[in-house]
């Protein structure tokens, strides 16, 4: 079975908790605070790998959770960071945020791509010792990991994409013109998934040709097959619409290729305006005049017309090498880029909870408060707007104002994670 959309959940590892912990040795009468912090939890790390055709495996395993940093221990020992948990794609899949379709990464190339990094490990109490704090009894714990609800989208690799009406002969063409052997029948239909194929033009010159299962008229809204595997013409640079000129089935072949290209433009814009050319395929079961009226329609579009018959080979080598010359004119293969969030959407997306904790450990104010860390990351101290922008999230989200409900005066020390202040009113 051909997979090539899923739906998963992903948890990075939480980080270790800080150690709290005081020095004891024979002779040493009062050893200082000794507590090691915690480690990092596990990264999920996507990864390409070429053994794997589809998202079939996705299908049965929905979750993967890395692990949790190791917990902080005495003599200053840190605890140990938690392995990678590294998930196998096939080529060519798009990793989006399940609920706002943001792309987080393209699989594409063969580097590895963290989506969900795990949590830092807190910090041990021999970090909060100070002159006038020499005994701290506290230490904090690691923080989340990033966790996400993704969707997995294959969409195939492919210099060129074959498109057209079911039994047209695409899948004939393919299979003479590369080493692809996909089931050939006279049905509609036949092909039922997509099929790679790697056309070689000579030493050192080649390409990958796809084979679209057949559209139909509607297939952009779900009709038939060719919804399931519109998107896999998305990367393709080069389109080669095939129609049967012969009309054997009693459709005209012109009618034929505007309902194609309906279907393309109501699907994308951008596939719509994509690079295309034209194989008249069974031209041998067609008559001269049925050839030349959809010849000069083709012509009069502005596209090269190449007539053909795929199963006798009659034209395809001309096409093989039309379509060559055209690619070497055309950019590389579509890749995705990954969309981060603005200031704004992380703002909104982070403070739409607005849950926050405030402890006082002698003298120091804790804040906690799992959307602050992402707040915090995004902050550039050294910059005074940036740090503005910060101290607006704070009053905007209460957290200010709790910590004056506490009694906070003008100095007094404010911990965020890793980034201590002194408070100013």
């Amino acid at each position: 079975m051909f997979v090539d959309e899923a739906k998963i959940y992903i948890k990075a590892g939480d980080g270790g908790d800080g150690c709290v912990s005081f020095h004891r040795e024979k002779y040493v009468a009062a050893g200082g605070p000794d507590g090691g912090d915690g480690g990092k939890g596990g990264d999920i790390v996507f990864k390409v790998d070429d053994n794997i055709s589809n998202l079939i495996d996705f299908r049965y395993k929905r979750k993967y959770v890395a692990e949790k940093g190791q917990n902080g221990s005495s003599k200053n020992c840190s605890g140990r960071g938690a392995p990678d948990l590294v998930v196998s794609v096939p080529r060519g899949t798009v990793v989006r945020e399940a609920s706002t379709g943001r792309i987080l990464a393209d699989m594409s190339g063969d580097e590895p791509v963290v989506i969900a990094k795990g949590g830092k490990g807190g910090r041990g109490n021999a970090h909060f010792a100070t002159s006038t704090r020499q005994i701290p009894r506290f230490a904090k714990p690691g923080f989340r990991g990033d966790e996400y609800e993704v969707v997995l989208e294959l969409k195939l690799i492919a210099d060129v994409g074959l498109v057209g009406f079911p039994n047209v002969g695409k899948s004939t063409l393919i299979s003479v013109v590369s080493a692809a052997k996909p089931k050939i029948a006279n049905y509609h239909f036949t092909t039922l998934t997509p099929v790679l194929g790697v056309v070689k033009i000579e030493d050192g010159k080649s390409f990958v040709m796809a084979d679209i299962p057949g559209l139909i008229e509607g297939a952009s809204e779900g009709v038939g097959l060719g919804h399931e595997f519109l998107r896999h013409v998305e990367r393709c640079r080069l389109i080669v619409h095939v129609v049967d000129v012969s009309g054997i089935e009693g459709r005209d072949p012109i009618e034929d290729f505007e309902a194609i290209n309906k279907e393309l433009r109501s699907f994308s814009q951008e596939l719509a305006d994509a690079p295309q050319i034209v194989a008249a395929n069974k031209s041998d079961m067609a008559t001269p005049e049925q050839i030349k009226r959809f010849k000069d329609y083709v012509e009069d579009q502005g596209l090269l017309f190449y007539e053909i018959s795929a199963a006798t080979t009659q034209g395809t080598k001309e096409l093989i090498f039309g379509v060559w010359e055209r690619l070497e004119m055309l950019p590389p293969v579509k890749r995705f880029e990954a969309q981060p969030l603005t200031r704004e959407e992380l703002e909104e997306k982070l403070t739409s909870r607005r849950d926050f904790t405030v402890t006082v450990e002698e003298g120091v104010y804790f804040v906690e408060a799992d959307w602050l860390w992402d707040i915090l990351r995004s902050v550039n101290m050294d910059d005074y707007s940036s740090l503005q922008y910060f101290q607006r999230v704070l009053r905007s989200t209460g957290v200010i104002d709790k910590l004056e409900e506490m009694g906070i005066n003008e100095g007094d020390t404010v911990s965020i994670f890793d980034f201590e202040f002194e408070f100013v009113n």
